[in-house]
This record gives structure tokens, sequence and C-alpha cells, in this order.
């Protein structure tokens, strides 16, 4: 039974909020549930996120971007993804592989089938059973984002994704849409632009309509 769940979304759709507030509901319905994100989910990965999302690191070529993250998810599935699988838990992951084909192979321009094949290694072929796609046009996103960043007390922690050009945001989400056109039975789309309420209602019936399937 693959009860692996990842949220993916464009920057500001509100999936991390989104996650935790699933994973609450879970835990008071005395599912077992393990929440964690990408690429900071193990101590490593949060290591190499210092790296990845650093603003002062403009210089970070795509190939050492996309190698980064596929490092990341290695020791990720290993250490964390797979042991909780196995041990019978429901795993809802913050970004997962889809980011790394909208990101790095369609917002960079890299070779997707490279990028496929090394996913494919670094991941030992472990895929989602089921992932919410939070959608919603790049500038409310940004905006949300950019909002978001202004509270913190440390601007260089925000994430380096978000200084890119609106040109490289309009082929993420695009890429996700087409991840979401090509593999239906999988994907489930969230207009991320309703109410948090709304949302975190929609997301809960399709997951626990998910899980009531796997039993």
């Amino acid at each position: 039974m693959n009860t692996f769940i990842t949220f993916e979304g464009v920057e500001g759709s509100g999936k991390s909020t989104q996650i935790k507030r699933l994973g609450d509901y879970l835990e008071r319905e005395n599912i077992p549930v393990v929440l964690t994100q990408e690429p900071s989910g193990t101590p490593i990965g949060r290591k190499i996120g210092d790296i990845l999302f650093h603003r002062e690191n403009v210089a970070l070529c795509p190939e050492t971007e996309l190698l980064l993250f596929l490092a990341a998810r290695a020791q990720h599935v290993r250490e964390v993804i797979l042991p909780a699988l196995q041990s019978g838990k429901t795993v809802l992951c913050d970004r997962y592989s889809d980011a790394t084909f909208a990101y790095q192979a369609a917002g960079r321009g890299l070779d997707p089938a490279f990028v496929a094949a090394a996913n494919d290694y670094c991941a030992m072929q472990v895929k989602p059973a089921l992932t919410i796609l939070f959608d919603l046009p790049v500038e409310i996103g940004l905006a949300r984002a950019g909002s978001r960043d202004a509270r913190r007390k440390d601007p260089a922690a925000a994430d380096r994704f978000e200084r890119e050009k609106i040109d490289f945001h309009d082929r993420v989400r695009q890429a996700y849409l087409n991840l979401y056109a090509a593999n239906p039975e999988r994907f489930r789309l969230i207009d991320a632009s309703k109410s948090e309420d709304e949302i975190e209602s929609c997301v809960r019936g399709h997951v626990m309509k998910f899980i009531h399937q796997q039993q």
C-alpha cells in the first residue's frame, strides 16, 4: 500500500500551510502520519538547502542546483520517506520530484530525460501515489511570498527562487499543469486563490477519499 502524498505548487501557493493543517487533522483522526519537506527533510538536506535557497548564491549554475536537490532527495528517501512508508505511515511531503521537473527541467531548461533518469536513481524509484497541486497565477503567488518575506528577521533566509523573472515562474507553472494533464490519476488540482478554509476542506476531501481507497 502506497500512502506517499506530495504537495506541489508555485511560489506562494499556500501548500506549506495546507500540509500542516492536513497533518494536524490526520493526527486527530489517529492516522499515523509523517510530515516532511524537500530539500530540508533531513539534517543533511537542511545543509544543502542553505546553499540552494540563500539569496547570495547567484552564481549557482543549473546543473549544480539540480544535483544538490537530487543529493538531498537521495538522503531523504533513504532516511525518512522509505522507512516511514515501510512502517505503514502516511507520508505528506512538501515538494518532491515533480518540483524538479517544473523548476530544473522546465524552469532552468535542463534535459528532461536526464532529470528523469537521475531522479529515478536517487529516489530509488519511490514515487508519490497522490499529488495535490496548488495552482494560481504566478503574480499573485509572488506577491504573497513577498509579503511573507517582508516579515522575516533575516531577508537572506528568503527563497532565492523568488528573485527569478516572471517568465521563469510562468514556465514552472505551465510545467506543473502539463504534469497534471499527463497524470490525471495521480494529481488533484486545487484552486489556490480560494480562502485557506475552503482549500483545507478540498484538500481533506481528496486525501481522505484516497486513504479510504487504500484500506
